[in-house]
């Protein structure tokens, strides 16, 4: 498609607010190249909030030149929505930043002759069902239903893991111990969700994050993870720790995996960040991701290797083999446990708190020496006061994180229990 030379340059970013609060350096980072940001969101966001935020000169999201709306993801009416741009801007990039929009941004990069991951690739990364197909060899035993065949739905094996193919945040992914179980699971879907019936793979689990540049893997980091299964049937993420402290053939292990991965979906360019389990040594791959990773793990890999992620994204959007270091330092972030009641409060002597959610980005953070003593980097609170707490059934119920930074030879979690300990959550327990 012909360039639009003689109008101002732009880097289109679709998103969602809670994803723009987290990775607000992408939208500095483009202004400061002299790039319009254009900014498209789904229906889960706030539109009147964001635009507060936008309108504030103090704001880091103040740098959004152009916000639209969408009701859905969809190609045809994403594609439809930013003609306009297309024609009245010199579009040199598209960054997807929030799940729902890999597909759409995919396939208008590649439309445009833009850098990234491919329309096959981004389709692919978005739909469960397509990933266990097409990336068989790689990930556990499964059986795929249909919204119209779910009454059929059984599993060879119990226990087994059962979760809705389209969502999101750990959102509806539970442990089934028989076929009473597996049946009650099923009833709690909505109607036209396909559902996937998969095999319990045991082990634990790590992300691998990788910079991808015109097919070929420029820089690789795995992190631990840590979710609630120990204690129920779920699945929720409740801490991640970058990079991961595991023996170093652990770690080839898993870039070698999803390396082979990326070859296997012919991905072109971007970020990715796939799941795996390590079960006796072997990679098993639970799910990947053409974005940035969640929670706090861009905040850890940029106190773990001194650098921000968030330009390095950019240059890939823009075609740029960016140079990012490997970490000379580890990073933890830790959800703090909390009892049920409605949420009033946090603090902590530790660090200063930041509502995330009411602030509407996430706190800057800067690196430190490499040998400097373990610190509290960051302590965050993705709800609002007043907001209700139970249990953990899936990510959008964690109360406050603490992201801690240390050296590579100290003791993880030791080291941030230290800090998780100081925090003190404000719970009314009467009006749980």
């Amino acid at each position: 498609m012909n360039r639009q030379t003689d109008c101002p340059p732009a880097v289109i970013v679709m998103s969602d607010l809670a994803a723009l609060a987290r990775q607000h350096r992408l939208i500095t980072d483009i202004a400061e190249r002299g790039l319009t940001p254009l900014v498209i969101v789904g229906p889960t966001t706030d539109l009147a909030r964001l635009n507060t935020h936008i309108a504030d000169s103090a704001h880091p999201l103040s740098r959004i030149a152009a916000v639209r709306q969408l009701p859905s993801p969809a190609v045809d009416g994403v594609w439809a929505s930013v003609q306009d741009w297309i024609t009245d801007f010199d579009v040199r990039g598209v960054i997807c930043s929030g799940e729902v929009f890999v597909d759409p941004a995919g396939a208008l990069a590649e439309a445009l002759g833009l850098p990234g991951p491919g329309s096959w690739a981004a389709r692919v990364c978005r739909d469960k069902v397509m990933q266990r197909v097409v990336l068989g060899d790689h990930g556990p035993s499964w059986r795929a239903f249909a919204p119209h065949a779910r009454d059929t739905a059984t599993s060879g094996v119990y226990p087994c893991v059962v979760k809705p193919a389209g969502r999101m945040f750990s959102s509806g992914v539970i442990k089934v111990a028989d076929d009473a179980e597996l049946r009650a699971a099923l009833a709690a879907y909505e109607p036209d969700e396909t559902i996937l019936v998969e095999e319990l793979v045991t082990g634990p689990e790590f992300s691998v994050e990788a910079l991808v540049h015109h097919g070929e893997v420029v820089w690789s980091g795995v992190t631990a993870k840590l979710t609630n299964e120990d204690s129920g049937r779920y699945f929720t993420e409740i801490g991640h720790t970058s990079p991961a402290r595991i023996p170093s053939a652990d770690a080839d292990a898993l870039v070698a995996a999803n390396t082979a991965i990326l070859k296997a979906l012919r991905f072109g360019s971007g970020i990715t960040h796939a799941e795996f389990r390590l079960c006796d040594g072997r990679p098993v791959l639970m799910e990947i991701a053409a974005r940035l990773p969640g929670d706090a793990i861009t905040m850890l890999w940029h106190l773990a290797t001194g650098r921000p992620i968030e330009p390095a994204i950019v240059d890939l959007a823009l075609g740029i083999e960016p140079q990012y270091p490997e970490p000379a330092r580890r990073a933890v972030q830790r959800f703090v446990d909390h009892r049920p009641g409605r949420l009033a409060d946090v603090r902590s002597a530790a660090q200063t708190v930041s509502w995330i959610g009411d602030d509407g980005y996430w706190p800057t953070v800067s690196a430190t020496d490499a040998d400097a003593p373990a610190r509290c980097a960051s302590i965050m609170v993705g709800l609002s006061r007043g907001a209700v707490l139970g249990d953990l059934n899936d990510s959008s119920g964690r109360s406050a994180s603490v992201v801690v930074d240390l050296p590579l030879d100290a003791d993880p979690e030791s080291a941030t229990r230290v800090f998780v300990d100081q925090v003190e959550l404000d719970i009314d327990t009467e009006a749980s």
